[in-house]
């Protein structure tokens, strides 16, 4: 059927009766939404017939393709190799901070267009954005040139990217039709291959504080990603991450700067170094470097490009950060072994004390959150802290309280906590 012939109708009773879109049927469908010739409740029908009925690798890419050429491409003149990471998002998950200066200062360029938190996952770009003076949007220009000079560059995606994919993206939010695997992993790709980079590495997280609760679901997005990459000519690889317990000790925005510039001075919590170094390690292979982020890291040569990469963007490294107007602390019942700490529960005691937003529109705090005093595995005496909340706002308290019913326990150690779950390549 030529595309002339194409409508709305039938591109929605395609894949409502179960059968493969052509690439035809993709390419008309998503740019006509684009351009708004495709009503929203039209499009809102194809998403869920999407959702229930699935799409194959090949759907996916073209998919993938269809939102990419909807917008502008990202053309990154560097004399670098180019590699990314992407983080399906988690509680505490800072690791974009310390990691994209490491690998810059290993020799690659890192070009990190970043988002904003929803819910109990924080955003990268409202962590930052709690150092005085540093700014998200950059233009074109300032990105490339930021990747020549710097080597790597955090920052929100232009304008021009993908524009179809934030469209779709908003529709699905309130068509109940976000977690469909060939959705999710298509929005992924469209913005990060539109972003240039040549090679791509995805965090993908599974645990009760990720988006995948489940390792078989997980498994399938890693693969359904790492199909689509390669796909499009991307060196891809997926790793799967354990989130059932929050990342490092803090769970914030300021708070995370500063557990993330700990790491960067050689300082912090292990499993954040651990991450860090396994996701850079993946990163420089896949851009044909031989440098260990080890010795980078241990070098101090990661903390002078992150102290390069927040000033090229108006920030002070040096500043200091805000600090919440009111401290609660949780204090252990009785003494023995913090036996469970539960991501979901913790991320949703953050956002509710205002490190989060419930809409995109709102507001955040930045020194809002929750330090994490003890982890699963350690020894508490009864009266030790266990948390400490932060807040702006003492009223939400209560509600961040509530959050944290069950959300940890005291009692028979749990079998040591494995962060690195799988690799997908």
């Amino acid at each position: 059927m030529s595309r002339e012939r194409l409508s709305a109708v039938d591109v929605i009773r395609t894949k409502r009766d179960g059968h493969r879109l052509s690439d035809d049927q993709i390419d008309w469908v998503v740019d006509a939404y684009t351009r708004g010739v495709v009503a929203d409740e039209q499009m809102s029908a194809l998403a869920m017939a999407i959702f229930l009925n699935g799409m194959d690798t090949a759907e996916a890419a073209r998919l993938t393709q269809a939102m990419i050429d909807s917008g502008d491409r990202l053309d990154l003149k560097v004399d670098r190799p180019t590699v990314d990471k992407h983080s399906t998002g988690g509680v505490g998950d800072k690791i974009t901070l310390p990691l994209a200066p490491l690998v810059a200062a290993c020799g690659a360029a890192v070009p990190q267009l970043s988002g904003r938190g929803l819910g109990h996952t924080g955003g990268t770009l409202d962590k930052l954005e709690s150092i005085p003076g540093w700014r998200a949007q950059l233009s074109t220009d300032e990105i490339t040139r930021q990747l020549a000079d710097v080597g790597a560059v955090v920052c929100a995606a232009t304008e021009g990217l993908a524009p179809a994919d934030k469209k779709l993206y908003a529709l699905r939010d309130v068509t109940s039709t976000v977690e469909s695997i060939p959705l999710i992993a298509s929005s992924i790709m469209s913005k990060k291959i539109a972003e240039g980079a040549e090679a791509l590495v995805l965090d993908v997280k599974v645990g009760s504080g990720a988006f995948m609760k489940n390792l078989d679901d997980a498994r399938a997005l890693a693969e359904a990603l790492v199909g689509i990459g390669k796909q499009h000519g991307r060196k891809v690889t997926a790793l799967l991450t354990d989130m059932s317990v929050p990342l490092g000790r803090t769970i914030g925005n300021s708070v995370e700067v500063e557990e993330s510039v700990e790491v960067l001075r050689g300082g912090g919590p292990q499993d954040i170094i651990d991450l860090t170094v396994t996701l850079a390690r993946e990163m420089l292979a896949l851009a044909g470097i031989d440098t260990d982020p080890v010795e980078v890291l241990a070098s101090g040569g990661a903390y002078e490009t992150w102290c390069r990469m927040i000033s090229a963007q108006g920030g002070d490294p040096e500043a200091a950060l805000p600090k919440a107007k009111h401290v609660h602390v949780v204090t252990a019942e009785e003494s023995g072994t913090l036996a469970t700490l539960d991501a979901y529960g913790v991320g949703v005691a953050a956002w509710r004390l205002g490190a989060g937003r419930a809409r995109k529109e709102d507001a955040v705090q930045h020194a809002a959150g929750v330090i994490c005093h003890a982890k699963p595995g350690d020894r508490v005496s009864a009266g030790d802290p266990l948390l400490e909340l932060r807040t702006d706002t003492p009223d939400a308290v209560a509600a961040a309280l509530e959050s944290l019913q069950g959300a940890y326990t005291i009692g028979d150690p749990s079998p040591e906590h494995k962060l690195l779950i799988d690799t997908v390549r």
